[in-house]
């Protein structure tokens, strides 16, 4: 069973500016594109990330969007410090959004702990606006 990721998007307002961010930062190697997510800690249980595993991103205090993990690899920054690059698949899947509190670096994320995608919960109708959902969850009716 893949292992998930779970990390804060520092700066970003919503899953559309989420997505911007990322289209900017996409790289084309061997023919594939993926979006690189920079970290100084190299998560050890990698291969149960790859295969398979995503990265669930907290949005302004909400879970609001995953991205599955397809390459891990390793650097050394400007400063000859060693980090992480995880090669994030540039498909962004809308998740369920669930509140969860701030935190540095990333966790490990356990399956059964992920929520759900968005299409897979049966929601009907239109995706409420970014602002509207957000004062929604602040008052907790969402």
């Amino acid at each position: 069973m893949p292992l998930h990721l779970i990390k804060l998007a520092v700066g970003i307002d919503d899953f559309d500016h989420l997505a911007a961010v990322q289209a900017r930062r996409a790289q084309t190697v061997d023919g594939r594109t993926t979006i690189p997510v920079f970290t100084r800690r190299v998560p050890k249980r990698g291969e149960e990330i790859i295969a398979g595993g995503s990265i669930y991103w907290v949005v302004r205090g909400s879970v609001t969007a995953r991205q599955r993990v397809v390459a891990i690899d390793t650097t050394v920054d400007e400063e000859g410090e060693a980090c992480c690059i995880l090669g994030m698949d540039p498909q962004l899947v809308a998740t369920v959004p669930t509140p969860h509190r701030p935190f540095q670096g990333w966790r490990y994320l356990d399956p059964q702990a992920a929520p759900k995608d968005l299409s897979e919960a049966g929601g009907q109708g239109d995706e409420l606006p970014a602002h509207l959902a957000a004062e929604l969850r602040s008052l907790g009716l969402l």
